[in-house]
């Protein structure tokens, strides 16, 4: 395998107040390249006196930032998001190597982080608030939009250049200062990000970088000095966010997990549905993903020619080095991911919860780094783990379906309610299950790459609050209301 180019990443660091931290008081993390589980760098960790500092840097920040003029503000933003643009070779590398995303995927993160920078940069101005009608003569009543202040952003590890650009971007268009935290396995992104932000002239403590664990996430989360958290990752994680946060009544967005319903009925277009069902079901981010379409609902008619076209898609998948053009699907993040799908799937064999039709084991010759095979379960018991449990790895369950009322309920019966995927040629039927549908978001005949301008976020246990567009900007928004007698 290719050696790995660790001169690529940053310094591992924290930036607070525009400042470099090396020494710190959260321990220091391995950070180990997950396509040969070698160790690039030792990361320090924020404990509670780095969030205190990181806090305190952006609170003594905001009252210039809020008050900075709007133009400055917006040609800010759009310089981050043209250097974003022009440093996508690097950043695509820094994903590599943060997480093993194949390296032919990875760059274009930057192009997607950057339209949610120059999107967010276009509402600096426009939001203006609105004048109430009251009677005539009276008074004169208006409203005005507000940023919060000091804005906690807890960002995954899974997609770190999208996520800085679904939270930051709306947070620092709306006037506030961002501590952001990216999680000890996948700070380098962040990093260059914070190196990106103060070359495009962001000033200082309006933007810090505190990577860290549990410790620092629950005392940036209780901390009285943050006047809102923004947090995607899991839904056990997000309950102790959610504990933390109430200490101080700090209010929440949350994007959490997902097992999404990718459900094809007779007379869709079966190629490109197994083929969106291999590459989004399976190939990206090696099934690390909550919008991913994890479970694929097949109406009975065409079941059988599906899983032949998706299995094999599955066997044709190109597992391996994640630095070859020829890569289509890396390793998993960590050896805890490799441990987790693994364990997922020898429960589901032992539990007979489905037919192993693909995968279902590590790819021969790739033991050193976090490796597994694209796997396919058929004929899936609704009701087990498989089906109802999100594994995050390259893991497919197929259930059958007969009709729209049952199509309906196998998708809705899950904890989750993120995403939504539905397969036909009939526009009645796409309009009735996209209103059936328990989900944040429902796309019909494709994948969406989530638009900066669209409200993005779930329902049930994938959460509340939304991310992309008016919505997300009035996330980061307080609404005042100032009354003025005429009389």
């Amino acid at each position: 395998m290719q050696r790995t180019l660790p001169d690529k990443l940053p310094a591992p660091r924290l930036v607070i107040g525009g400042g470099d931290v090396i020494s710190t008081s959260g321990g220091v993390y391995e950070h180990h390249y997950a396509a040969t589980g070698g160790v690039q760098a030792e990361v320090p960790l924020a404990g509670p006196a780095e969030v205190d500092a990181a806090v305190a840097a952006a609170r003594a920040a905001f009252p210039a930032w809020r008050d900075l003029d709007l133009n400055r503000r917006r040609d800010i933003l759009q310089e981050l998001a043209r250097r974003l643009v022009a440093d996508g070779e690097r950043l695509g590398a820094i994903a590599t190597l943060e997480v093993g995303t194949p390296n032919l995927l990875a760059s274009s993160s930057s192009a997607m982080a950057a339209d949610w920078f120059t999107y967010y940069a276009g509402w600096i101005g426009r939001s203006a608030g609105e004048v109430v009608p009251v009677p005539a003569g009276g008074a004169l009543d208006y409203v005005l939009d507000e940023p919060l202040g000091v804005i906690a952003a807890i960002i995954p590890w899974n997609g770190p250049l999208i996520s800085i650009g679904m939270k930051v971007a709306p947070a620092l268009a709306a006037g506030n200062c961002v501590v952001l935290k990216p999680p000890e396995n996948a700070p380098f992104s962040a990093l260059r990000f914070a190196e990106l932000a103060a070359e495009a002239g962001l000033p200082p403590g309006v933007l810090n970088v505190i990577p860290g664990g549990a410790e620092a996430g629950s005392a940036l989360c209780s901390h009285p000095g943050v006047d809102k958290i923004t947090f995607t990752g899991g839904g056990e994680t997000a309950r102790k966010v959610f504990a933390a946060a109430a200490q101080a009544l700090t209010p929440v967005v949350l994007e959490l997990g997902g097992k999404s319903a990718n459900i094809v009925f007779p007379d869709a277009d079966l190629d490109a549905a197994a083929t969106m069902a291999v590459s989004a079901g399976l190939m990206m981010l090696s099934g690390q993903g909550c919008i991913l379409p994890t479970r694929l609902l097949v109406h009975d008619d065409v079941y059988d020619e599906m899983v032949t076209r998706v299995v094999a898609g599955a066997d044709a998948l190109t597992v391996g080095d994640p630095w070859q053009p020829t890569t289509m699907m890396g390793p998993l993040a960590t050896a805890a991911q490799l441990e987790r799908v693994t364990r997922a799937v020898d429960s589901a064999l032992s539990d007979k919860a489905g037919k192993l039709l693909a995968g279902g084991r590590r790819p021969d010759g790739l033991d050193a780094g976090y490796f597994y095979r694209p796997t396919v379960f058929g004929d899936v018991d609704p009701a087990s783990d498989l089906a109802q449990t999100e594994i995050f790895g390259p893991v497919l369950a197929i259930l059958r379906f007969r009709s729209e009322e049952e199509a309906v309920e196998l998708a809705n019966n899950t904890q989750y309610g993120l995403a939504a995927y539905i397969h036909t040629r009939d526009l009645r039927r796409a309009h009735v299950m996209a209103a059936a549908l328990d989900a944040g978001g429902v796309a019909v005949n494709g994948f969406p790459i989530v638009p900066s301008a669209a409200p993005f976020g779930g329902v049930k246990q994938s959460g509340f609050g939304r991310e992309g567009g008016i919505w997300g900007l009035r996330e980061f928004q307080r609404t005042k209301n100032v009354y003025i007698g005429l009389q």
